[in-house]
């Protein structure tokens, strides 16, 4: 799909978390500014959490309470070159089917991800910088 704005790429995923139960494992493609943050912000409002939603670049990870007794728990490894501990400690949020996961910058974990991951791929449409297209790969 085509999203213009940074208020659809929100929409997009306040829509998106309509059909979220929990246990589902996220991973978010894309380059700097191509709108993976954008999308979480989306998709917690649509989950009912009411604080900011920031990308934990420098904190590696945030955890947000939602109102239908899930979590989201949101990963950022933009700043790591190996996955150290991380491994284990995303071990443990995966097998919880409470949380909803979104990892953006997932590389270096990739050969940790169980196989039901959904993969939403985000990218420049055009010169336009507003413009992106994603593609949700299941």
């Amino acid at each position: 799909m085509i999203i213009a704005n940074d208020q659809d790429m929100q929409k997009f995923g306040a829509d998106f978390s309509k059909n979220l139960k929990g246990g589902e494992i996220i991973q978010l493609i894309g380059d700097v500014g191509a709108g993976k943050t954008t999308f979480t912000k989306g998709l917690a409002l649509g989950l009912g959490i009411k604080s900011t939603i920031n990308s934990p670049t420098f904190t590696i990870s945030n955890e947000y309470d939602c109102d239908n007794g899930l979590n989201l728990v949101h990963y950022d490894f933009y700043r790591l070159s190996e996955p150290g501990i991380m491994q284990e400690e995303l071990t443990d949020v995966f097998d919880n089917p409470k949380n909803i996961v979104v990892i953006e910058w997932s590389d270096i974990v990739e050969d940790i991800l169980p196989e039901n991951v959904i993969k939403i791929k985000f990218s420049y449409q055009s010169e336009d910088e507003n413009i992106r297209k994603v593609e949700v790969i299941k």
